[in-house]
């Protein structure tokens, strides 16, 4: 059975700001999560307007957290904080092994770029695959017999 992962944070690429952040955004909501997104370092003004957007839409309050920042404080912030389920890497810095290393210790489900850039406006950018990572199947067992 799948079930939501939580709260996911996701550190949104430098070379699609806004689809990028939408692109990781979408999915994690659409599966019942909630997401705090660090948005593009280059170009952080797309993610504050769109909050602006968000406040006026019918998500609810709380479900998607937008910060500013360095890609790599937030990053290590993000790894190492015990409420945060998941964590994806698709920042243009090389972040992969330090939150793959941070989360280890509360096992953090991660999803990281590995410093590949993706192609955000083909097949790439989108689909089952983002999907797949917003969940996690969850087992359940029926006991049954005498």
């Amino acid at each position: 059975m799948k079930e939501p992962v939580g709260v996911i944070g996701a550190l949104c690429p430098d070379e699609a700001p806004l689809l990028g952040l939408i692109s990781t955004m979408a999915p994690a909501i659409a599966m019942g999560n909630t997401c705090v997104l660090a948005a593009s370092q280059t170009a952080p003004l797309a993610a504050t307007d769109f909050s602006q957007v968000l406040e006026t839409s019918d998500v609810p309050a709380g479900v998607v957290n937008i910060l500013t920042g360095p890609h790599a404080d937030l990053g290590k912030t993000l790894a190492g904080h015990m409420d945060v389920d998941a964590l994806w890497s698709f920042s243009s810095t090389d972040l992969s092994g330090k939150i793959e290393h941070a989360s280890a210790s509360n096992l953090k489900r991660t999803w990281v770029n590995n410093a590949r850039t993706r192609d955000w406006f083909g097949p790439a950018g989108e689909g089952r695959e983002f999907l797949m990572h917003a969940t996690e199947v969850k087992n359940i067992w029926v006991p049954y017999g005498e």
